[in-house]
């Protein structure tokens, strides 16, 4: 039976790092931020759900998603951005359902998201992974990634459950730090998932 293995952790601990450790050892890997990105634009049952809760401005004129819309609405607003989810999160959900399906064939699929414990996605896994890192390499890590304004970091973080908190639902964590190496540690759970 395929195992379903989520990945988590906070804005830039290496989660995307650590997923494609695990795609060269030939894990089918699903992104739910990218999916959910692209499901904005191509659900329109998603799409109606959104205009209905934030109106016609959440799209431009050429039907794309109005992320810098959206994004000043939900940063500057939690009951915002806890909607948002709420209506989004569903459809990722039934995706990722979707998408497992497609990779029977495989001992277990990994499924990255930066809010699953947020979400409750982390419910529906076999085992959860949390990829941890000290603050100040996030910090670095996002500089370097995006280019982001400490006060934009802050937002983000701020909408994300500590790390501390996150270590409970944890089966493995790997820790993204100067002194653990992140292949052995990929590697070391591999083994342990594929004999399950």
């Amino acid at each position: 039976m395929m195992l379903k293995v989520g990945i988590t952790g906070g804005i830039g601990t290496g989660k995307s790092i650590v997923c494609n450790l695990f795609a060269v050892l030939g894990i089918p890997v699903y992104n739910a931020d990218i999916r959910a990105k692209a499901l904005v634009v191509a659900n329109q049952t998603l799409k109606n759900e959104i205009i209905a809760a934030f109106g016609e401005a959440a799209y431009l004129p050429n039907g794309s998603y109005n992320r810098a819309h959206i994004s000043a609405i939900v940063f500057n607003d939690p009951k915002a951005l806890a909607m948002l989810n709420k209506i989004i999160h569903p459809f990722v959900f039934q995706d990722f359902d979707d998408w497992c399906n497609t990779h029977q064939q495989a001992g277990y699929v990994v499924k990255e998201a930066a809010l699953m414990i947020e979400s409750g996605s982390h419910l529906h896994n076999d085992y959860n992974i949390l990829v941890a890192a000290p603050l100040a390499q996030r910090l670095i890590n996002i500089a370097k990634r995006d280019g982001m304004l400490p006060a934009q970091i802050d937002k983000i973080m701020a909408n994300q459950l500590p790390e501390s908190d996150k270590v409970a639902f944890a089966d493995f964590i790997i820790h993204n730090d100067e002194s653990h190496s992140l292949i052995e540690q990929v590697l070391a759970i591999h083994h342990q998932l594929l004999n399950q």
